[in-house]
């Protein structure tokens, strides 16, 4: 079985890195922005999650954007995918955490190294002093909200029009290329340029291993292999089966 493959090749590898996009964070209530049942269903994101509709209505933008999600994210929890790739850095194994998600809840799981490809949704920053807020601290009695200084606030993350910040992509091409063994979690793999980042990481020899609810771009040509269903029910058979290769392991959490 591919399960079992799976903690196989995990056991034989040296230096895991996973990929991780929306489908990771389904299960904690998230929904995702692309697919059936996704934000951009329900919002145009050229309307509402641009930078320049930002900066031409951020009152707009937050009141029937932002601060709806900022809802759904300061409540959500981590949930058992989250947990069983923070399981696999204490067991030594995985070494990195390249996400596409915003909401923080790899490192709400455990994990240590993650980095947040698109920024993350759990700070928000001032446009004109460029100060930190946590977003669970953000009043949203008066829209937009702002910072001490009188700046509006907003996400630290990447709007649409923005680019990547480059120190998070070098860092992320890096550990793709210097990891032999890529967990590819819940990504639909058509955002660029996350979705190169598996074919840096088979370019270089490593497994790349996906874990989806459906076959994406990178099935039939990058991927070793596909393991279908969802996030947190697979990475949990596959943490059971790679514990009872190793006894002398920490037991498995149930």
């Amino acid at each position: 079985m591919l399960i079992e493959k799976a903690a196989r090749d995990l056991a034989a590898a040296r230096n895991v890195v996973a990929l991780t996009g929306a489908g990771i964070s389904i299960g904690s209530g998230i929904p995702p922005f692309r697919g059936k049942g996704g934000l951009w269903e329900k919002f145009d994101p050229m309307q509402y999650a641009s930078i320049d509709a930002f900066m031409a209505d951020p009152e707009k933008v937050w009141r029937e954007f932002i601060g709806e999600l900022k809802v759904v994210i300061d409540n959500a929890q981590p949930n058992a995918a989250h947990m069983a790739l923070a399981r696999l850095e204490r067991l030594g194994m995985l070494h990195t955490v390249i996400t596409q998600n915003v909401d923080g809840l790899h490192q709400a799981a455990g994990n240590t190294t993650v980095i947040e490809f698109h920024g993350t949704f759990t700070r928000q920053r001032c446009t004109d002093c460029a100060a930190l807020s946590a977003t669970r601290d953000v009043d949203l009695s008066r829209l937009p909200p702002r910072c001490w200084c009188g700046g509006v606030l907003r996400p630290d993350w990447v709007f649409f029009g923005e680019m990547i910040p480059s120190v998070e992509l070098d860092r992320a091409r890096q550990s793709a290329a210097g990891c032999d063994l890529m967990l590819v979690i819940g990504t639909s793999a058509l955002v660029q340029p996350a979705a190169y980042l598996p074919v840096i990481a088979r370019e270089a020899s490593a497994r790349v291993i996906e874990i989806n609810a459906e076959a994406t771009p990178l099935t039939a040509s990058v991927s070793d292999y596909l393991i279908q269903g969802k996030a947190e029910a697979m990475l949990d058979q596959i943490l059971g089966a790679l514990e009872a290769l190793r006894p002398d392991g920490p037991p498995h959490p149930g």
